[in-house]
């Protein structure tokens, strides 16, 4: 490869924020060496944040910028501990990647460039510090269908196959090996505060307190309760996050402390998945065998977090105080984002439904209710529900409720269920405009009539909505804004990665990646 002598990746202006404060909390170590360095992914989106034009990068300055990591010093793997399934683990800290700098944006704010797979550091617990090829096409997928509903999160700068093979237990091995770069705005955690408690260095707290305020929480700098009032955002931003995860059916999967940040933002996407229906005790890894981080326990696992900080926090600020913001932001601050979000998905404004003076008290509350009611009960797709209703909607449902279609809810026949198997003739579908009293359905699990509790109250809720709010238009604008058409399955990734695995083909990813970025 042609080296560039002007990279415009390796001449961003890059700022020693986190490496000013000393080694305490790093330590430098030196980037793998890889045998080969294919671009397999570039967010050029993400370029005009720090201020470059993506037509002046080329894939080469990628590859040399973060697939050889010639350049760039120092690079720091991160100190931290971390409570991993319940139980405290103090030999945590970056093992397999590092910081590779910090870069102002545009917007002046301060962003992270991570890595990951980007070989051995004293973190590494005997591990051989790589990705799988697999788990970075996972994890740009995650973030990219994460970012565009919606949700605070990181995400990938670029993944760079690297032409080692791995072995791993969860997958077929040898596998193929990769390197990403995150992008995010900080990858200080939970547990970077909770290491220093370990270690009894209320100093180091307070040096990592004072610059996590001055950099991420700037407008409280300065004031006499700045300690507090970064609790209190911190608090508040980790239950939006929550609710924003719930809303669009994200189980992450290991919510352990070390994976929580400071920003609160998500990241770090391994054993994810998107549930398929409506299930609270879906549980995405294989591994958590008492689920613990299963979908319906994110939102009560984050407020745990939140209340485990407070033991390292408690060092340099009154735990009292912190336990009472606590619990006075976080489950309001969740309950309100959560029913804005449900609501969004059903097309409506928070606002016009909670504030109007002519609908009862809790009506928006009671319509997201029935509506996971309905979920739950049909275990119709959870997010292809979302998605028939934006496909479906008619400005004549305002007019007529009749016309809002029972097969809404109608969950998709199982394939050892379809009449073609059974040598049927397919019955002709119900007109889109049958209701639920007069359309004889399936549930998907046989032939009973398809007629669950609550549809009438939920028909009967939404058309009073559709009425009391905006044009049919804005409704459509919204479903439209807040459902995507396609949904990050499991079947969907492992359909693109039997494409590239089986025959290098990263057509299927390509597409599924774009479709997911606009919400198609």
């Amino acid at each position: 490869m042609q080296l560039s002598t002007q990279n415009p990746l390796l001449l961003l202006n890059y700022e020693p924020a986190l490496e000013s404060l000393g080694e305490d909390y790093f330590d430098v170590v030196a980037a793998a060496e890889f045998p080969e360095r294919i671009l397999r992914f570039r967010n050029d989106a993400l370029l005009p944040r720090v201020g470059l034009d993506p037509a002046q990068v080329s894939d080469e300055e990628f590859v040399e910028a973060f697939g050889a990591f010639w350049g760039r010093s120092p690079l720091l793997a991160l100190r931290y501990h971390g409570y991993q399934f319940g139980e405290y683990n103090s030999r945590l800290g970056d093992g397999r990647g590092f910081l590779y700098g910090q870069v102002r944006g545009i917007d002046g704010e301060l962003y992270d460039l991570g890595t990951k797979g980007s070989g051995t550091t004293p973190y590494s617990r005997g591990g051989d510090g790589r990705l799988t090829l697999k788990g970075g096409v996972r994890e740009v997928l995650a973030a990219e269908t994460l970012h565009a509903q919606g949700v605070r999160t990181s995400r990938c700068l670029s993944l760079v196959e690297t032409g080692e093979k791995l072995y791993r237990g969860d997958e077929p091995s040898p596998t193929r090996s990769s390197v990403m770069v995150r992008f995010n705005r900080s990858h200080i955690r939970f547990g970077t505060f909770e290491r220093l408690h370990y270690l009894g260095r209320a100093d180091l707290i307070r040096t990592l307190l004072d610059h996590v305020i001055a950099v991420y929480y700037p407008h409280h700098q300065g004031k006499p309760d700045a300690d507090l009032l970064f609790y209190t955002e911190l608090v508040q931003r980790v239950a939006e996050l929550s609710a924003q995860l719930t809303s669009v059916g994200f189980c992450h999967a290991v919510l352990n402390t070390d994976n929580m940040s400071i920003t609160g933002e998500s990241f770090d996407y391994g054993p994810y998945a998107v549930i398929p229906t409506y299930d609270p005790q879906f549980t995405a890894a294989y591994f958590d065998y008492y689920h613990r981080y299963r979908y319906g326990n994110q939102p009560g696992i984050c407020h745990l977090n939140l209340q485990m900080l407070q033991t390292p926090l408690a060092l340099v600020m009154d735990k009292g105080a912190l336990e009472d913001i606590l619990e006075a932001e976080f489950e309001p601050r969740f309950r309100l984002t959560y029913r804005q979000r449900m609501l969004n998905r059903l097309g409506f404004d928070d606002t016009e439904l909670s504030q109007d003076p002519a609908l009862e008290e809790g009506f928006a509350d009671e319509l997201v209710r029935l509506t996971i009611q309905l979920l739950s009960q049909t275990q119709v797709g959870y997010n292809e529900f979302f998605a028939r209703l934006r496909r479906q909607f008619s400005p004549s449902w305002r007019e007529n409720r009749g016309e809002i279609p029972a097969d809404l809810f109608r969950p998709e026949p199982k394939p050892s269920e379809t009449s073609e198997e059974k040598g049927e003739t397919p019955a002709e579908e119900p007109a889109a405009a049958a209701t639920m009293e007069t359309a004889t359905q399936t549930n998907g699990h046989g032939s009973e009539p398809f007629n669950p509790e609550g549809w009438s109250d939920w028909r009967d809720r939404y058309h009073l909505a559709l009425q009391r709010c905006d044009t049919p238009e804005t409704i459509q604008q919204c479903l439209a804004r807040h459902n995507p058409l396609t949904s990050l399955v499991r079947p969907e990734i492992e359909r693109v990665w039997a494409a590239i695995d089986q025959s290098d083909d990263w057509e299927p990813f390509n597409d599924l990646l774009q479709r997911l970025q606009r919400l198609d």
